[in-house]
């Protein structure tokens, strides 16, 4: 039965992804809301993280970044309790980008600096994940004006992007360095 459960919810996330995909939001939402109500009911806590930050994307990509905040909140309770700190840094990482987008900035701080913590903290952190978890905060430091750290955080992200071959990371961290002074 549980297995089942499993993949009916994994089925409606992947028809939410497709649909997301092809920009038809509403059914999107639709499917990855089926799926949380589905995980829930049957307690199935990293079916219903997933779900929950599904639901929060489409949220995002509405424009509706305060919509998002509850639902990433609620993952990232679960996500504590289950320890997978990798998807908690990245969930963690992506509420704390809503409260930056809504001008929470120092909830947004705390978010980013834990996500930071956790991803250095793992051993098998790749490279992309750490750069991405470095640029908000580097965004961030750079807004509230401290200069010496964003530049800091953007020699950091540019170095792990070219480490890892992503141009557009890399030529934006050069374009911050370039605003903050290098």
């Amino acid at each position: 039965m549980g297995e089942r459960v499993k993949e009916t919810v994994r089925r409606l996330l992947g028809q939410g992804a497709v649909a997301r995909s092809h920009g038809y939001l509403d059914q999107a939402y639709g499917a990855f809301e089926q799926a949380v109500a589905i995980s829930r009911d049957a307690g199935l806590d990293e079916e219903l993280v997933d779900s929950l930050k599904s639901c929060a994307q489409i949220e995002r990509d509405r424009g509706r970044s305060a919509g998002a905040i509850p639902l990433y909140e609620e993952a990232v309770s679960i996500g504590r309790k289950l320890g997978h700190s990798r998807t908690l840094a990245h969930t963690i990482r992506h509420l704390g980008d809503v409260q930056f987008e809504e001008g929470v900035l120092s909830d947004a701080e705390a978010c980013y600096v834990e996500a930071l913590a956790l991803y250095r903290a793992a051993i098998d952190t790749p490279k992309l994940e750490l750069a991405n978890a470095v640029r908000p905060l580097a965004l961030l430091r750079q807004r509230t004006g401290q200069a010496e750290e964003a530049k800091r955080l953007w020699v950091e992200a540019r170095d792990l992007y070219v480490a890892v071959g992503v141009a557009e990371g890399v030529h934006e961290a050069e374009l911050h360095l370039d605003e903050v002074g290098t």
